[in-house]
């Protein structure tokens, strides 16, 4: 009787500890998961059980967020004449197929990862922005920039441009990018002849060329004045 109790109490025990064990999708996951090291993959829907490795070695899981996410480019490019900028471009950012996502990105799979973690939502994935999504959105940005007139420019379409075309590669990836903003980091002498050339504009179209020319070369030749304020050293005893 005593023997019969005791195996049922660990029955229970396991059957408990089982029970514990289980983690579940959320909604706010995409759960992938792999039993031959990434070669197949098999997405686990929200509220199904996330399977365990068990004795399998080749088990792999990744937990992808299923809500936006931020990211950040950076990197220099060439606009047309050879204008040099660096670039600034923020973005967000879904993951909107997790198995097409996980063929890019197979370093994200670990063994074992617990799905219930909320830790591993978004650890992982600076290196997963910077290998899938940055290096389509350089070569997008460099491919448009390179026919871009600094000066001409308008700030909203570029992005609308940039947004529209760095969706279509990134759309085969599984990423949808939400929206983008840039900017434009201009050394001194680029942002001078930005100026320059805007106000000769306004001075042609008032039908002042020559006054703008000389206005434009008294402001060249213009002393640059730089005033700086210092305290006075005091010497220890005066």
């Amino acid at each position: 009787m005593n023997f019969n109790k005791s195996i049922w109490f660990i029955s229970a025990a396991c059957a408990a500890l089982i029970a514990q064990s289980c983690n579940y999708a959320k909604s706010n996951q995409q759960v992938v998961v792999s039993s031959d090291c990434g070669m197949t993959w098999k997405k686990i829907e929200a509220g199904d059980a996330v399977p365990k490795a068990g004795l399998n070695m080749c088990y792999m899981k990744v937990v992808i967020p299923n809500f936006p996410m931020q990211g950040e480019a950076r990197f220099i490019s060439n606009l047309k004449d050879k204008v040099r900028a660096n670039i600034h471009i923020d973005y967000d950012y879904s993951i909107t197929d997790a198995l097409s996502f996980i063929k890019q990105a197979k370093f994200l799979g670990k063994a074992n990862v617990d799905a219930d973690n909320e830790d591993a939502l978004g650890k992982s994935f600076e290196m997963a922005e910077n290998m899938v999504i940055d290096k389509r959105i350089k070569d997008v940005a460099k491919r448009i920039f390179v026919n871009e007139d600094i000066v001409e420019l308008d700030q909203s379409d570029i992005e609308n441009h940039l947004l529209e075309e760095s969706n279509k590669e990134l759309e085969k990836l599984g990423v949808k990018l939400n929206f983008i903003t840039l900017a434009f980091d201009l050394d001194e002498q680029t942002r001078q002849a930005i100026d320059v050339s805007t106000a000769m504009k306004i001075y042609e179209s008032k039908g002042l060329q020559d006054v703008g020319k000389a206005v434009m070369i008294e402001r060249a030749g213009a002393t640059k004045i730089s005033v700086e304020n210092q305290l006075p050293t005091v010497q220890s005893g005066e």
